[in-house]
C-alpha cells in the first residue's frame, strides 16, 4: 500500500491491467485535490467512482430533488426510503457546512475531469436503494425502526465536529459511520453496507477491464472500501455478471408480518360481532373505543407533523376504517390529502435538500412536512390499532 499525503492507495494488477484505488473521505478537501493531482497527471485512462446511477445524478444534477414525483413516492410506498435518503443527505451537508466543501466533491471532481478529459467513467458501486432494502432485511423490525429514528433525530445534533474527526471517515465509510452512530450492533449493517459493497464494486472493476481492457484505471472509493475491494480484486471469480447479479437481488420479504394486519383486522371485526350478539350497548362501545383510539391516536400523529386541521380530521376519519383494510394505510390517505390542502411549490422542492439538515426545516418544508404526515399518522394508527385491540378484548372478558 501507497501512502502519499494523507491519501491511502492500494494498486492491484489484473493481467495486462492496473488499477490503482486510491481512498478517500466524501467530504475532505484534501480527498478532492488529491484526485485532481492524480488525474492530471495523465496516467489513467480510465476512472471508476463509487457512486450508483441514482446517487450519480442526484450529485451531477442538484435540481434531481425538484422533479421528485411526490405522488408516486406515496402511492408505492417509497416514503421511508425517500426520508432515510434526505436525512443521509442532512448528515453529510451538515458535516460540509462546517468546513466549506460539498459532500462528495472528491467523486465530482473525479466526474469533471475525466468527461473534460474524454476518459470513461465507470459507476461501480451498487444502487443505494438496493442497499437500503438489504440493511433492513438483515435487521429486526426493532432496530429498523430505532436506526432509522435516530437517522432522524441525528439532524437535532448541532455539535461541531472537528476536521480531525473528519479525516477518520477515511478509517470507514460514510454510510456505515452515519448508521453506525444509532446502532447497537455494527455487525448487522457491516454485510450489507460494506463488505458486499466492496464485492459489488471489484466485480464492477472486473467486468469493466473484461470487457473494454482498460490498461490503467483509477477508482476513487471510500478510504473503508480501499482494502475490502482490493482482497476480492485478488480472488478469482469465474464470473463477474453473476456476482453482480446475485448482490443486486433485492431480500425476499417474510411472509408471515404481511399477515398481521389482516389477522387483526379480522380479529377485531369478530369482537365487533360477538359485542353485538352479546348487546347492541357493547357493540356500539367497542365500535367508538375503535374509532376514538384508533383515530385519536393517527389524528395526533399528523397534529405532530403540523398537518393542515383538515388532514388531522381525515387522520381520524380514515385511520379506523383503513386499519381493518391493511391494503390501504392511514398514512396514504393523510399524505394525499396534505398534497391536496398545501400543495408543494418548485421553492419547496428546491429547498428541500437544505431545509432537510434542521429540525425546524422538516416541518417548514412542505414537501418534507408531507413525508411526516404519512410517518406520523401511520405511526398512531399502528400504535392505535393495537391500544384499542387490547381494549376491546379486555371489554369482551371483562
Amino acid at each position: 500500500m501507497q501512502q502519499t499525503d494523507r491519501e491511502p492507495q492500494r494498486e492491484v494488477v489484473l493481467g495486462d491491467s492496473r488499477i490503482t484505488l486510491l481512498g478517500t473521505a466524501h467530504v475532505s478537501r484534501s480527498s478532492a485535490e488529491k484526485v485532481r493531482e492524480l488525474l492530471q497527471s495523465g496516467d489513467y485512462d480510465a476512472v471508476a467512482v463509487e457512486l450508483c446511477p441514482s446517487r450519480y445524478n442526484a450529485l451531477v444534477n442538484p435540481d434531481a430533488l425538484a422533479q421528485m414525483d411526490l405522488l408516486k413516492v406515496v402511492r408505492q410506498g417509497r416514503v421511508l426510503m425517500v426520508m432515510a435518503n434526505l436525512a443521509l443527505g442532512a448528515y453529510q451537508q451538515r458535516l460540509a457546512d462546517q468546513f466549506g466543501i460539498a459532500p462528495g466533491e472528491e467523486q465530482r471532481e473525479a466526474i469533471r475531469i475525466a468527461q473534460a478529459s474524454h476518459r470513461p467513467l465507470l459507476l461501480i458501486d451498487r444502487e443505494i436503494s438496493i442497499t437500503l432494502k438489504r440493511v433492513a432485511g438483515n435487521l429486526s423490525w426493532w432496530k429498523r425502526f430505532g436506526l432509522f429514528a435516530g437517522l432522524l433525530g441525528g439532524i437535532l445534533s448541532k455539535e461541531e465536529v472537528s476536521e480531525e474527526e473528519i479525516e477518520h471517515l477515511k478509517e470507514g465509510d460514510i454510510l456505515e459511520t452515519t448508521f453506525a452512530e444509532f446502532a447497537e450492533d455494527r455487525q448487522d449493517l457491516y454485510l450489507p453496507l460494506i463488505d458486499e459493497r466492496d464485492r459489488y464494486m471489484a466485480a464492477r472493476l472486473m467486468e469493466e477491464i473484461e470487457n473494454q481492457g482498460h490498461e490503467n484505471l483509477l477508482a476513487v472509493v471510500g478510504a473503508g472500501h480501499m482494502n475490502g475491494i482490493a482482497g476480492y480484486l485478488q480472488q478469482p471469480l469465474s464470473s463477474p455478471k453473476e456476482a453482480i447479479r446475485c448482490l443486486d437481488r433485492e431480500p425476499k420479504p417474510r411472509r408471515w408480518p404481511k399477515a398481521i394486519p389482516w389477522l387483526i383486522a379480522a380479529l377485531v371485526l369478530s369482537g365487533f360481532i360477538i359485542g353485538f350478539q352479546r348487546s347492541p350497548a357493547l357493540g356500539w362501545q367497542l365500535v367508538t373505543d375503535w374509532v376514538l383510539i384508533n383515530g385519536g391516536l393517527s389524528a395526533l400523529g399528523a397534529l405532530i407533523a403540523a398537518a393542515h386541521p383538515l388532514t388531522v380530521i381525515t387522520a381520524f376519519i380514515a385511520a379506523p376504517l383503513t386499519s381493518l383494510n391493511p391494503a390501504i394505510g392511514a398514512g396514504m390517505v393523510t399524505a394525499f390529502a396534505e398534497l391536496f390542502l398545501r400543495k408543494p411549490t418548485v421553492a419547496d422542492f428546491a429547498r428541500l435538500r437544505n431545509d432537510t439538515t434542521t429540525f425546524k426545516g422538516w416541518w417548514k418544508n412542505r414537501v418534507s412536512r408531507t413525508l411526516l404526515v404519512f410517518l406520523f399518522s401511520t405511526l398512531g394508527s399502528a400504535m392505535g390499532t393495537y391500544i384499542a385491540g387490547f381494549r376491546i378484548f379486555e371489554r369482551l372478558v371483562g
